[in-house]
């Protein structure tokens, strides 16, 4: 809970979604804070041939296809991805499967993947392992859109060819299925104006549903959490504050247990700065022995046309310490440099 103490100080600081925006021509606009953005002067058919070379050298040429796939915006990968089989007959992926090795090979893929199928594909393989990882479930869909979770379950049907939301009841149970169907159904306010007196009587019914009770009205908890937009939950926040003694987070830690806890706190922590919620991911991705090879593929490349920038920021700002640095140190090879590619200039 740290994470929150630190964080709760600065929420409104934090909060403000005006920052975020830019008028262009007169009308606001969301500001880019990505690190990848498209190649000028872009030729697919010149990357595609480019491409094909480096896979043909003679021991492979990693060097060349990192750098022409971090340097390039998955719209125009999508574009070489085309060319490249209409030039050759063979898919760049598999192309790139039988060339590459490892975690350089899964990066590489994860790059070639439009979103909504990197995003199935993160999916499909949490609810494919021995037991499943609820971690990554609850990452996505708490950190997409409306439009991006119903674009997903699309992608899901077709490629998998059965519903998301059958799979997530046949591997979870209890409160957090529950939990997961309701951030599945898509249904969350997406508006950046702050309904003040909402905020107050939410803070109430949480109060009510958690410390002000016997036992715990966990639906009152998921029903507004998975529905209020991110500003409003971070108005909550501060009403909640209010009215208790301890900040939600803490309330979720003393009357929640589990799996439930685990999603509903990262909710919070996505709702109110989730910039800050994937920087601490990929902090404990390198923490202590062993690198979490998935979590820094998966957040980086997810994030890369986002708001890598904003978790560059908020990286160093909790940790005294760039993200590059500590990819320098736990990671080699041409898989260091595809991952501080993505992160961009340093």
């Amino acid at each position: 809970m740290s994470f929150f103490k630190k964080l709760f100080k600065n929420v409104i600081k934090d909060g403000d979604p005006k920052d975020d925006t830019v008028t262009v021509k007169g009308k606001p606009k969301p500001r880019y804070y990505g690190t990848v953005t498209p190649y000028p002067n872009f030729n697919a058919s010149s990357d595609a041939s480019v491409l094909q070379a480096a896979i043909k050298s003679k021991g492979v040429d990693e060097d060349v296809i990192i750098a022409v796939l971090v340097k390039r915006s998955n719209e125009q990968r999508q574009k070489i991805k085309v060319v490249y089989e209409a030039s050759t007959g063979k898919s760049l992926d598999k192309s790139l499967k039988a060339a590459l090795r490892s975690d350089l090979e899964d990066v590489s893929l994860a790059l070639l993947m439009a979103p909504p199928h990197f995003d199935a594909h993160l999916l499909r393989k949490a609810t494919k392992r021995l037991g499943t990882d609820e971690d990554v479930l609850v990452e996505v869909l708490a950190t997409r859109s409306n439009q991006e979770i119903q674009e997903l379950k699309r992608v899901f049907k077709e490629v998998y060819k059965t519903d998301l939301e059958d799979v997530i009841k046949d591997e979870t149970s209890g409160d957090f299925t529950t939990a997961l169907l309701a951030m599945l159904k898509a249904n969350r306010a997406e508006n950046t104006e702050v309904d003040t007196d909402l905020a107050r009587r939410d803070a109430q019914t949480l109060f009510e549903a958690g410390e002000n009770t016997d036992g715990v009205n966990v639906d009152a908890f998921i029903n507004i959490l998975t529905t209020r937009s991110g500003p409003q939950l971070s108005k909550t926040f501060q009403q909640y504050a209010c009215i208790s003694d301890i900040t939600l987070p803490k309330a979720l830690d003393m009357e929640l247990k589990g799996d439930i806890e685990d999603c509903l706190t990262d909710i919070v922590k996505c709702s109110w700065n989730a910039p800050a919620f994937f920087a601490e991911k990929l902090h404990l991705a390198m923490k202590g022995h062993g690198t979490c090879e998935d979590t820094l593929i998966r957040v980086l490349v997810s994030r890369s046309e986002i708001d890598l920038k904003k978790i560059l920021e908020q990286y160093r700002a909790m940790y005294d310490v760039s993200l590059q640095e500590d990819i320098m140190k736990d990671t080699k090879g041409h898989y260091r440099d595809i991952l501080l590619g993505l992160c961009g200039p340093h």
